[in-house]
């Protein structure tokens, strides 16, 4: 599961003249679902954005100190789908993407499950799943976080190349026959000196 987290000013969506969702200040959530996300990874996330810290404190005016729940604000969830996607080239393939209808049912109890975490002090507004939606979003900052779960972590997670070891036996090896090489070379020199010199002195 990845989410796309925009601390904004204010955010809302439409789908054509209608609006579905807005809220005032607080969080935008794109949140795009995978083949492999199950409860577990939507009571992670879920979770993580209602205690995430991205808010100035409302007691104490430090920054990057409080949460939406802290502070009250709103969270305007927006399903998004590309959020899976794997560029093939130039092309963007989505097959990691979980299917509409199993998606549907996920995003719903993901709603849910951060209704309970934030409570009914924090409101909490919705795209419309599946629609051409039109997401306006007046970014504060701008602050933009990307959140994967962490199997979505470990999927993405790709092992560095280590370098080939020498292996010193070889190199001794080849060491070696590079001397004898070099020897070979200089005895066939040494040879066309002597050679050289004996026609000379018969002559």
């Amino acid at each position: 599961m990845r989410a796309i987290v925009q601390k904004v000013q204010k955010a809302s969506v439409t789908v054509g003249d209608r609006c579905t969702g807005s809220i005032e200040r607080g969080l935008c959530v794109l949140l795009g679902i995978s083949t492999k996300d199950t409860d577990k990874e939507i009571e992670w996330m879920a979770t993580k954005l209602s205690n995430l810290r991205i808010f100035d404190h409302p007691e104490t005016g430090k920054p990057w100190d409080a949460s939406v729940v802290q502070c009250k604000f709103g969270i305007l969830v927006v399903s998004q789908f590309t959020l899976q996607c794997v560029l093939k080239g130039n092309k963007p393939d989505f097959h990691n993407a979980m299917k509409s209808e199993e998606s549907e049912a996920m995003y719903d109890k993901f709603v849910k499950v951060l209704r309970s975490k934030v409570g009914d002090e924090v409101p909490i507004q919705e795209g419309e799943f599946g629609a051409m939606m039109q997401v306006h979003i007046q970014n504060d900052g701008p602050v933009t976080i990307p959140i994967d779960t962490p199997e979505s972590l470990a999927v993405q997670k790709v092992k560095p190349t280590k370098p080939q070891k020498q292996n010193k036996k070889n190199n001794e090896g080849n060491k070696k026959k590079t001397e004898d090489s070099e020897d070979k070379k200089d005895g066939n020199v040494e040879n066309g000196v002597n050679e050289s010199m004996e026609r000379l002195n018969v002559n």
